[in-house]
């Protein structure tokens, strides 16, 4: 069954607070050499049958429409995994 994987992330001059959390958190956790962390959202949407571009269109337009607030989020990618 294939999977569309639609990636989310706040647009650039949005603060984003967990992501600004995890990199506080990653040195003390002994991760170092990370200057910055941004937290996106990642969605999985499995298709019955065939991607088609109808299918992909239609992915598209729910990446814009439900799956991210585009007023604070950007859909940076949609794209089939096997």
């Amino acid at each position: 069954m294939p999977t569309i994987v639609v990636h989310v992330m706040p647009k650039p001059e949005i603060l984003d607070p967990q992501g600004k959390a995890v990199g506080a958190a990653l040195p003390r956790l002994g991760f170092e050499g990370f200057a910055s962390v941004r937290q996106g959202k990642r969605f999985e949407l499995q298709v019955d049958g065939e991607v088609t571009d109808e299918v992909m269109a239609q992915a598209r337009e729910a990446a814009t429409t439900m799956l991210s607030n585009p007023v604070i989020e950007d859909v940076v990618a949609v794209e089939v995994v096997d």
